[in-house]
């Protein structure tokens, strides 16, 4: 059956490739009304979106000629080129007719289907672009030109609106709809652009968003690209002066609650689930400016706990596995957690690296996680297609936040397949003596389960770990701050890893270990980090 649903799906794509290219659907997506611009989007709404250069250039100063027709160009410099995101970058004063003109030509190469320029986010990039630089792409041209680029913009819309159910990246969908979106504003034409672009976006929200308005996939960085692209949506209808739909204004509130949770009462990155460092002061900042606030107090969101004062925050990984189509950015670090104090990460996962495919599954795993492993493997199963085979749930959820004493207590179901294990986890802070006392159990449902198990506890880069010469603690140097990790009846060791904290790079790192061969029914380990 896995062979025969191989061959018809090779089939279908084959068809739907030759049907792209095909005069046919030409000259469907080539039905467009003769119609100008009724809304001019500002360029500075997409702030949050791109990172404008301080010192702009002028298009003189850019080589073009002859661009699109060069084939040595690699995928990603022309993802760039024709995602055309580098008009922002261009000053003003720039020629017009030389801007007009490599449009012009692009139009002239590219006004069929192709699909190194037509893919999905890239044709929805490019017509927010050329939409929303339109002092440099439209104002003040002559006839001709006008006819020509009001066509193509229609033209790649209908495309959009042809493709967007086929596409199975949400990511991608929401790029598309807000494409669609801003051109039913630009348009006094056809209203079921909008109305469509709409429910289209009601679906996304149903679909790929939980009941608290948190991404399924659990995935932070999501969270923030949503809460994005909703805010822009929402600041093109303000500015076209049209009622912006109840959904969108009811997703952003949403949104802003898990954006608030995760990141504004942090204000550092937490490596869970496909986050690396993302610096998100530059879009507080855009926030602040259009007059957004959002606020949210809780310590369970999103399926994530977060207890913190003003100087110490821990926060953890409380969550079950997200359904197997969500997971393609997930990593199996169920319990696992991080310390910060001042700003500063005492104890940290390691990140993600999304570029490389070994890379890749290596940080997935457990073992780049603050958590148990059991006999190297993973808390959840990872299939080739790198999406969760075998998940997990959590069985025990248990909070206590009290000015002076904090504690969590979780459970998960991770290792109750494969070695019929519950693995539980307990970690307590006590402000006033700047300590935490942590209890990992593996609770054993067969009698005579013997296997090794690692708990790791992995640091930044910049961090360095020194094993004391009785081989019964290791010190932690974090600033100005000294604290030191022990355990009780376990030894300790420091190991070297990898840190992927830094989107699509890695650089090593260290790690303590404890590593031993579980007897017990149910093994106690107790550890502990304090403050010297």
């Amino acid at each position: 059956m896995f062979y025969i649903n191989r061959f018809f799906s090779n089939i279908s794509k084959k068809f739907e490739i030759f049907y792209l290219n095909s005069n046919f659907y030409d000259k469907k997506i080539s039905n467009v009304n003769n119609n100008d611009f009724f809304y001019k989007p500002s360029p500075y709404l997409l702030s949050s979106l791109i990172k404008y250069q301080k010192k702009k250039v002028k298009i003189d100063n850019f080589l073009f000629e002859d661009v699109w027709l060069k084939n040595n160009v690699s995928r990603k410099e022309l993802k760039k080129l024709n995602g055309f995101y580098w008009l922002f970058s261009l000053d003003l004063k720039s020629s017009k007719k030389i801007t007009r003109s490599i449009i012009s030509n692009w139009i002239e190469i590219n006004k069929k289907y192709n699909s190194k320029t037509w893919d999905f986010d890239l044709t929805a990039k490019r017509i927010i672009a050329w939409l929303s630089s339109y002092n440099l792409t439209f104002e003040g041209s002559d006839e001709n030109y006008k006819k020509e680029f009001n066509m193509m913009i229609q033209k790649q819309t209908n495309h959009l609106i042809n493709e967007i159910n086929k596409t199975k990246v949400y990511d991608d969908k929401l790029i598309g709809c807000a494409a669609i979106i801003l051109v039913g504003l630009c348009y006094k034409f056809d209203k079921n652009h909008l109305t469509n672009a709409l429910n289209i976006l009601k679906k996304i929200s149903r679909v790929s968003l939980d009941n608290t308005g948190f991404p399924k996939t659990r995935n932070i960085k999501q969270l923030t690209f949503y809460l994005k692209y909703f805010i822009l949506i929402r600041e093109w209808f303000k500015e076209a002066q049209i009622t912006v739909p109840e959904n969108v204004e009811e997703t952003i509130y949403y949104l802003g609650q898990g954006y608030s949770f995760i990141w504004q009462n942090v204000n550092t990155d937490l490596f869970f689930n496909g986050n690396s460092n993302s610096n998100n002061q530059e879009f507080d900042n855009y926030l602040k400016r259009l007059g957004y606030k959002f606020k949210n107090d809780n310590q369970d969101f999103g399926g994530y706990i977060i207890c913190r004062d003003k100087k110490t925050c821990l926060a953890l990984d409380a969550g079950s596995t997200p359904n197997s189509k969500f997971t393609e950015n997930y990593q199996s670090g169920a319990l696992s957690f991080e310390i910060i104090r001042n700003q500063k990460k005492l104890i940290s996962n390691c990140g993600y690296f999304r570029e490389n495919d070994k890379l890749n599954q290596i940080s997935k795993s457990s073992a780049t996680h603050n958590t148990l492993v059991i006999d190297d493997h993973s808390s959840s199963y990872i299939n080739n297609s790198s999406m969760i085979h075998r998940g997990l749930k959590i069985l025990k959820k248990k909070i206590i936040f009290e000015k002076n004493y904090w504690k969590v207590e979780l459970a998960h179901d991770g290792y109750l397949k494969k070695y019929d294990s519950i693995h539980e986890r307990i970690i307590e802070y006590y402000p006033e003596q700047m300590a935490f006392t942590g209890t990992d159990k593996i609770i054993k449902k067969k009698k005579n389960k013997n296997f090794k198990f690692d708990i790791r506890f992995h640091v930044e880069p910049n961090i360095r770990l020194m094993k004391t010469q009785d081989n019964k603690t290791i010190l932690i140097e974090l600033d100005n701050e000294g604290w030191k990790f022990s355990c009780d009846n376990f030894d300790i060791n420091i190991d070297n890893g990898l840190y992927f904290g830094k989107k699509n790079s890695y650089t090593s790192n260290q790690n303590i270990f404890i590593s031993e061969i579980s007897y017990n029914q149910i093994e106690n380990i107790k550890w502990y980090i304090k403050k010297i």
